[in-house]
């Protein structure tokens, strides 16, 4: 039985907004799709922004076989104290835990830990990321062991990593973002890292799409109208049509071979 800490990255307010419309909080996504792999791991669950003590789980850090830091809707050059906590307890785990798998803000937080840079990315990926390319180094790693060298997945971020953490490399790049994924080691630890959510369904994009439909709009400027949302809605869903779940989950699989 692997023992895996989570770490929530969202801010409890909007993990409340999430469940009042009924959609998952990243953290149980991810869940859902670990045991679609295996049942065979315990959950610790911790959020560095909203829970008043974490030192209990700090002091058990090095107890832990993998570590796995999801999303959020923060942006992290707005230097909050929220997003600062979560920097520095990204700077404890990277002492203490070997290996860490890093998602969407999860690898924005590891590498800003670790010396690099994370800025407003010029474009952006709202719901689905297309044509990744792994590259001859990503080919080579086992984060890609049986993964299709391009492919779609779900994916939302406005934030792309700019500057990668001394001795890591690129994995993967897209049109959007020219880090897709990386790797990199920091004292003992293993960072892999993917700016996609192969833990969300594109259902669940959908879900993330329609709520902030407005935002997306108005603040955002992702698209010009809703009509434009909606017709983006319709694209991710033929991609439904021809996904494959174990094809878009494979980073999950495989680094849950890595921790075994």
């Amino acid at each position: 039985m692997k023992k895996i800490l989570i770490v929530e990255g969202n801010l409890r307010e909007e993990n409340d907004s999430f469940s009042k419309v009924g959609i998952q909080t990243h953290t149980q996504s991810l869940k859902d799709s670990l045991a679609y792999f295996t049942n065979d791991l315990t959950f610790d669950v911790v959020n560095p922004s909203s829970d008043k003590n974490i030192e209990p789980i700090v002091q058990k850090l090095s107890t832990y076989d993998g570590l796995i830091w999801g999303g959020s809707s923060l942006n992290i050059y707005n230097d909050t104290p929220e997003i600062r906590r979560q920097i520095e307890f990204m700077r404890e785990c990277q002492k203490k835990v070997k290996k860490i798998l890093a998602i969407c803000w999860g690898m924005q937080v590891a590498v800003t830990a670790a010396g690099g840079e994370v800025k407003k990315a010029d474009n952006s990926n709202i719901g689905i990321a297309n044509d990744v390319k792994i590259n001859e180094k990503g080919l080579s790693h086992p984060l890609y062991k049986d993964k299709d060298k391009i492919f779609n997945t779900p994916a939302f971020n406005f934030d792309e990593v700019v500057k990668i953490p001394d001795n890591g490399i690129c994995l993967a790049s897209n049109k959007i973002n020219n880090v897709q994924s990386l790797y990199f080691e920091i004292n003992e630890t293993k960072v892999w890292g993917l700016q996609y959510h192969p833990e969300i369904t594109y259902e669940k994009m959908i879900s993330l799409i329609e709520f902030r439909k407005e935002k997306l709009v108005e603040i955002r400027k992702a698209f010009k109208s809703i009509e434009d949302i909606d017709n983006h809605i319709d694209f991710i869903k033929k991609e439904i049509a021809i996904s494959n779940k174990d094809k878009t989950m494979m980073e999950l699989r495989n680094w849950l071979n890595f921790i075994n």
